[in-house]
């Protein structure tokens, strides 16, 4: 039996651990802070269901074989609370997160050899605790390395397409490309829809080229069409598709704009790289926060 314990089952968290309790050879507890009894996923291959552990505290849980951190980025302070009775000597923590900074702040707190970074895509929407609408199966990316490909082997009876790369740096920057493209959706409050106004699309390719020229000067092969392409992945999705930020805007909560495109600004700075669209819309969102 394999000890996983996910903490954040949100939109992918909760389709992941939904996922990886359909193995009867996985022990799946859940970090939340609501409680549900059942988590419910409705997937294209049909709805699932799984009825994991749910822990509301660290207080009585104790390591295991795998942890997945799916928190948002800004919430790695209450993340570690749990990591401090989750992990132990032999445990694994894989990191589900959006940006190009996934281990950063577990650093020194985790032996490195025991993280493992996960670029994740798969398109999900939470409507309550517990239950998530998952409109593709989607793709989950990994360095190469043991870790790696134990962490690929927890996937294996699913849909969900694992990944295990040679190099993890580019796979991170084109995800943050796309991410990036996202802020567009949340500024004017538009679903996917909104790229097939060549105005915004035009937009969304400028924050995209910007991401492109940091991404280079950190050391990610990128291609000159990336731009175009995430704007043909966009005209792709289901019109409704909503964007983390934009939903997270929508309900009112903090949104990963550092971790999607101030990260951008950050280390475009750093390179001497001018960043000003970037720069702009997290101006307008942090604004618009307010």
């Amino acid at each position: 039996m394999t000890s996983i314990a996910v903490i954040g089952p949100g939109a992918v968290g909760g389709t992941v651990a939904a996922w990886l309790a359909q193995n009867p050879e996985h022990a799946v507890t859940v970090c939340v802070r609501t409680p549900f009894e059942t988590l419910a996923v409705e997937t294209p291959e049909g709805p699932i269901t799984a009825t994991p552990r749910v822990a509301t505290s660290p207080e009585g849980l104790s390591p295991v074989d795998w942890v997945l951190v799916a928190t948002k980025t800004y919430d790695s302070a209450g993340t570690l609370a749990w990591l401090d009775v989750l992990v132990g000597p032999e445990t694994r923590v894989a990191i589900l997160r959006n940006g190009v900074e996934h281990t950063v702040p577990f650093e020194g707190r985790i032996a490195a050899e025991a993280l493992v970074p996960a670029v994740v895509d798969i398109p999900a929407e939470r409507s309550a605790p517990g239950r998530v609408l998952q409109r593709l199966n989607g793709w989950i990316k990994v360095p190469a390395g043991a870790a790696g490909e134990a962490f690929a082997a927890l996937f294996a009876h699913t849909p969900i397409d694992l990944l295990v790369v040679e190099d993890f740096t580019t796979e991170a920057w084109k995800k943050l490309a796309l991410n990036c493209a996202g802020a567009v959706n949340a500024l004017v409050l538009k679903t996917a829809i909104v790229a097939h106004d060549e105005g915004a699309a035009e937009v969304m390719r400028t924050l995209v080229r910007e991401c492109v020229a940091v991404g280079r000067a950190e050391g990610a092969e990128l291609s000159d069409d990336l731009a175009d392409q995430v704007v043909a992945g966009y005209h792709r999705q289901v019109p409704e598709s909503m964007n983390s930020l934009h939903a997270d805007r929508v309900a009112g909560r903090p949104m990963e704009l550092d971790a999607r495109n101030g990260v951008i600004v950050r280390k475009g700075a750093a390179h001497g790289i001018a960043t000003p669209a970037n720069a702009m819309i997290v101006a307008l969102l942090n604004a618009a926060a307010l």
